[in-house]
Order: structure tokens, then C-alpha cells, then sequence
């Protein structure tokens, strides 16, 4: 059985795009990894976790862990705590480009395999209005970087250069392919 570390919608939402045999089985533990890692590294410490948690539950099973992260200027930015830091992500990405970091973590019984994918994101310049007529509608509030691609987000975006599906969570033409490979 195939199984989702994971109670993102949207992840669910992606990964029926490749199967609709699976299960959905949310990791619980802390999120924690170094952020003085590389972002792409860092991710894959997050989706690691997640994955491990729910393998060690069910080792005879194939789990996915993922995890996106934003990343401009360096600074790591995850989902927002409150109104307030949705808004300084926002005002840090406009005008910008920055980079959606999603990291898979995939282990079955036989094999285990790991890996990011970076999708670059321009922002168009946004003004104060637009920040906080985006930040009232509580979209913000569950997304890495403070913002979904997939909804009213999508106004915030000039352009991307990547998988846009990995911007919304999980890279599935990639996974679709990693998958594959493992049987």
C-alpha cells in the first residue's frame, strides 16, 4: 500500500493525479531540521522525518513524506505564524523572484530514496492594499511563504520556471517517475 505522510490537502489533491490507491496517514512528530542548511537539504530533512515516522508504523507499506518550503535571500521562509508575519513574507517577496523548495523522502521495504526539486517564482511589485486584502482572506495562514499558487495567490505571480505543481506541494511528474524506478 502506498501511503501519504501527510494532511495537506493539496498533496492529497497531487497525488491522485498518479493513483487513487492510497492512504492518507498524517505524520504527527514536530517538524525540525537545521535552517542553516541548505534549503533543498532542509526539506529533505523535513520530508525524512515525516516519512519515517509513518514507515516505522507501517514497514511493510511505501510511505512518501514532503515538505515546501520558500526560500529569498537566503532567509527560509515556512508557513506564517500570524497576519503579521504573512505580511513581512509578502512585502519580502514582492517585487522578487524566490525559490519553492519541496523535498520528497520515499521509503518502501526494499529501497529508500530522497530528493528536492526548486521551482523559481517571480512576484509581481504588490502594493500595502494587496498585501492586506490577500493576507484577509486567511489563505496565507497554512502555506509556506504565505501564499498558494493554486488560488488567489495566483494574482501575486508574474511568472514561474519549474513544475508549478511543485510550488503547490509535491513535484508529481518527478515523484510519478522516482516511483518507477524503485520497482
Amino acid at each position: 500500500m502506498l501511503i501519504l505522510a501527510s494532511k495537506s490537502p493539496r498533496r492529497k489533491e497531487l497525488l491522485s493525479l498518479m493513483t487513487a490507491d492510497f492512504r492518507i496517514i498524517p505524520a504527527v512528530g514536530e517538524e525540525r531540521a537545521d535552517k542553516s542548511l541548505p534549503p533543498d537539504e532542509y526539506v529533505r530533512e523535513l520530508a525524512r522525518h515525516k516519512a519515517e515516522e509513518i514507515a516505522a508504523q507501517y514497514p511493510n507499506d511505501t510511505v512518501i513524506g514532503a515538505d515546501t518550503v520558500v526560500s529569498v535571500n537566503g532567509e527560509i521562509l515556512g508557513k506564517p505564524k500570524d497576519a503579521v508575519d504573512a505580511k513581512r513574507m509578502l512585502r519580502l517577496l514582492s517585487g522578487r523572484e524566490h525559490h519553492v523548495y519541496t523535498g520528497v523522502y520515499v521509503i518502501s521495504p526494499e529501497k529508500k530514496i530522497s530528493f528536492a526539486e526548486d521551482t523559481a517564482v517571480r512576484f509581481f511589485e504588490l502594493s500595502d492594499k494587496e498585501i492586506e486584502d490577500y493576507t484577509a482572506t486567511g489563505e496565507p495562514f497554512d502555506k509556506a511563504g504565505a501564499y498558494g499558487i493554486q488560488d488567489a495567490g495566483a494574482l501575486l505571480v508574474s511568472g514561474i520556471t519549474g513544475d508549478y505543481y511543485n510550488v503547490m506541494g509535491l513535484p508529481v511528474g518527478r515523484l510519478a517517475r522516482e516511483l518507477k524506478n524503485m520497482y
